[in-house]
């Protein structure tokens, strides 16, 4: 795969590029080049400000494979759930104008607002939105949202049928339809819509002109990336992800260009070129601990906790708190990472799914700049990365040597079709169709699952949408008659299984 470097490394403030750390200065074009062939990833922006100067400002790869256009600091990149520091932002910044309170109930502001177990409901504030303690388990429900013919106001009903896993602020699981809850209070406290918000409130006063609210507009971008993931062991082009019904949770698209002055902002206390852009309280308030994650999150074991704050992610590392998040939507992952006592931040785009160089690079510049002896973890990440590919590969290998033996199935494959449904998600429906089972998704219209039989009663299961991966879908049967079936979706969607129950 070629790939260039385009875009610039920007001296400022003292900094000029002899002082810059040695891997910045010398290696980083060559570990980035060298990332795009192993890791295939199409394109990579990269930016680091330090003391309030863009010191690194750097695009490689193309925008899309088979094209001429480069990535440069302009190119959009969805950054997905980093979009959740933005909503927290606007809800901290509506606290410290008092138009809420992050204290509020949400039923003040969404009186429609339920969760199953009733008085968590009740008593759900606005912070357990932002923080991810409303005790579901990470992802849970996201089936059923992402990427679904859902509307928001859907979605929030939605969420008033999941039976949570954990009791009610005890543990942390992160939840996408609780930022899009949390985003939808913005217009009953101020008047806009959230996408309004974003623009009148963060983009224009920091100048983000490139920077899009809505998944619907980027592809009309003249300067954007494509999204890409890996299907059958390669890398395939996927369609824009459209998830503007989760909005608040994911769907800004950006360029390193506009993320170094969101950056900027947030190491100078919410001011950017002297003007205070977010009160230095609605910092303050996005950076306070308020639900354990666990033991770190390093992957050398070196950090030695992990906290959530609003929006944000928190540890420690080297003596000193890291303010991060990570996105993740289809065809992209980024990172962006806040070292407050260095002022120093880092931003990394990337345009397909499947790699973890985002984050390798993130650590690797962090160590570059804290003096701490290098340790490539790009390698270290993609033997991991390539032995859980291997893994997945001999197990599909598997499945596909049973289903080409075409086993027969328990019953007659008439009796596994029909409508089958699901409190949370609803109606799917199995039917016979071009010559094969296939099940069909009433909230995902533009997808389906070919059904291939394993023998008995089990079914190998292909989504048409490479995102939602491939799984084994077991049906259990009741003498002659067929009484439900479990549906599973990659994990990158959701880790929980669905039973649907086969209606009459």
């Amino acid at each position: 795969m070629a790939c260039r470097a385009s875009g610039t490394t920007t001296p400022g403030n003292g900094l000029f590029p002899d002082s810059l750390p040695t891997f910045l200065k010398d290696s980083l074009d060559t570990y980035v080049q060298r990332a795009l062939t192993d890791w295939q990833i199409p394109g990579v922006a990269v930016c680091v400000v330090k003391d309030g100067k863009v010191v690194v400002m750097k695009g490689y790869g193309v925008r899309e494979l088979g094209q001429p256009e480069k990535v440069d600091e302009n190119t959009l990149f969805m950054i997905g759930s980093n979009t959740k520091a933005f909503t927290a932002t606007a809800i901290a910044m509506l606290d410290a104008d008092k138009k809420l309170s992050l204290d509020d109930k949400v039923t003040k502001w969404l009186p429609e607002f339920k969760l199953d177990n009733k008085p968590a409901g009740e008593q759900a504030i606005l912070r357990d939105l932002l923080c991810h303690r409303l005790g579901f388990m990470t992802f849970q429900g996201d089936f059923t949202y992402w990427t679904s013919n859902l509307t928001r106001e859907q979605i929030i009903e939605k969420m008033s049928h999941i039976k949570a896993v954990y009791p009610f602020r005890t543990t942390w699981g992160y939840t996408n339809a609780a930022f899009l809850t949390a985003g939808q209070i913005i217009p009953k406290a101020s008047g806009q819509t959230w996408e309004q918000f974003m623009q009148d409130s963060l983009f224009t006063p920091l100048g983000m002109t490139h920077t899009i609210a809505l998944s619907k507009d980027l592809p009309a971008a003249p300067n954007k990336s494509a999204p890409y993931t890996m299907a059958e062991g390669r890398l395939v082009r996927i369609p824009y992800c459209k998830i503007d019904n989760l909005a608040p949770a994911g769907s800004i698209s950006s360029s390193v260009s506009d993320m170094s002055k969101w950056v900027i902002m947030q190491l100078d206390k919410g001011k950017y070129e002297g003007r205070q852009i977010v009160p230095l309280s609605a910092i303050a308030q996005t950076r306070w601990p308020h639900s354990i994650m666990g033991n770190g999150g390093h992957l050398f074991n070196e950090s030695h906790f992990a906290l959530y704050g609003l929006g944000w992610m928190l540890q420690e590392y080297d003596g000193r708190k890291i303010v991060s998040h990570t996105g993740g939507v289809n065809g992209y992952v980024t990172s962006v990472t806040l070292l407050p006592e260095e002022n120093l931040g880092i931003v990394v785009l990337t345009n397909t799914d499947q790699n973890a160089f985002y984050e390798a690079l993130k650590w690797e510049i962090l160590d570059a700049w804290l003096k701490l002896p290098y340790r490539n973890y790009s390698n270290v990440y993609l033997q991991r990365t390539l032995h859980q590919q291997q893994e997945e590969a001999k197990a599909e290998r598997q499945f596909r040597d049973s289903a080409n033996l075409h086993l027969p199935t328990t019953l007659p494959l008439t009796a596994y079709t029909g409508q089958y449904f699901n409190d949370v998600y609803g109606d799917i429906q199995v039917v016979q169709e071009k010559g094969e089972m296939r099940m069909i998704f009433s909230h995902h219209p533009d997808m389906y699952a070919k059904l291939e039989s394993l023998g008995g009663n089990r079914f190998y299961a292909t989504f048409s949408d490479p995102e939602f991966s491939k799984a084994v879908f077991p049906f259990a049967t009741e003498g002659n008659k067929v009484k439900s079936v479990t549906v599973k979706v990659a994990d990158f969607v959701e880790y929980t299984p669905y039973e649907f129950v086969k209606r009459p």
